[in-house]
């Protein structure tokens, strides 16, 4: 094979696993612009490899992309201890052919509130709960890319499961109850209608908000269905813009839209729904979290 049939291979054979990087890599740190920036140098340390001795380019590229991600999230550390307000994973837009690297498992593991538990682990028990749980991979190949004991990878994952608890919904909403849930959210919130948002909402319902002390958000977490309405309410009021667009999608597996203001993105929010109410609302406006929103316009 010459110099240019085995670097178009090598090109075929990075895209072909680049749906899966992108899911574990997303997962891993919450980020879109920083997984693709672990893409990119996972490109590169594969195309520095020459692949002549590789018996399996997915294990070796899931290996690399891996270990990127955990060097990135323990420098990360201070960022994210200091970041001002409450911390959400950048919103990934999830309906069908709309992302450009095509993430491979859309389940409850993509969601917020998936990705917000995740915050609880260090690193390494994040990479080894992910790969094991979601992903299905074998202790053994965990050990490799972790660079641990079987042994010690068995007992991350024991720890990590007691930190993250039971991440399961306890009960399932249908896409038509998601659909139905977002158009009354929208209605209600658009007329003003307090109680039919509060109808809407969960008794224990929670407001998630990070604009990253560059936007419109709250310090904290918002609990219970009378002040979430009320905090929503009052900012639809007083601090959201009357010249929004919206845009309805599907937010990292949830139903969901983005607000656009002058072209730009506002807001990005995902509702959580458990049967028949909004158990929790996330809202991101930090402007740096949308930026690769703006594609879906």
């Amino acid at each position: 094979m010459n110099e240019d049939n085995r670097g178009q291979a090598s090109i075929e054979t990075f895209a072909r696993y680049r749906g899966l990087l992108f899911s574990v890599a997303y997962r891993m740190l919450g980020s879109v612009a920083d997984a693709e920036d672990m893409l990119q140098e996972t490109f590169i340390r594969w195309q520095r490899s020459g692949h002549q001795e590789i018996e399996s380019p997915r294990a070796f590229l899931v290996t690399i992309v891996s270990r990127l991600c955990i060097n990135h999230l323990q420098s990360a550390r201070v960022q994210r201890e200091e970041y001002v307000g409450e911390w959400l994973p950048e919103p990934v837009v999830t309906d069908v052919l709309s992302d450009p690297y095509e993430i491979l498992k859309i389940d409850e593991s993509i969601s917020m509130a998936f990705l917000l538990l995740l915050e609880r682990l260090n690193p390494v028990e994040r990479a080894v709960f992910l790969l094991h749980e979601v992903f299905n991979y074998k202790f053994a190949e965990i050990a490799e890319i972790v660079d641990r004991t079987e042994a010690n990878c068995r007992q991350i994952l024991k720890r990590a499961r007691e930190h993250v608890g039971d991440t399961r919904p306890r009960f399932e909403a249908t896409e038509t109850e998601r659909d139905e849930m977002l158009h009354g959210f929208l209605q209600a919130t658009q007329t003003g209608d307090m109680k039919g948002l509060l109808d809407l909402l969960a008794n224990d319902v929670v407001l998630h908000t990070d604009g990253g002390g560059k936007a419109i958000a709250l310090p904290t977490e918002v609990h219970g269905g009378e002040k979430v309405t009320s905090v929503i309410m009052r900012s639809m009021q007083k601090l959201v813009p009357k010249n929004l667009t919206l845009r309805t999608l599907r937010i990292n597996g949830e139903a969901g839209f983005v607000s656009f203001l002058d072209g730009r993105p506002f807001s990005a929010i995902t509702l959580q729904v458990e049967a028949d109410h909004i158990q929790a609302i996330y809202i991101v406006s930090n402007p740096e979290k949308l930026l690769h929103l703006m594609k879906i316009r």
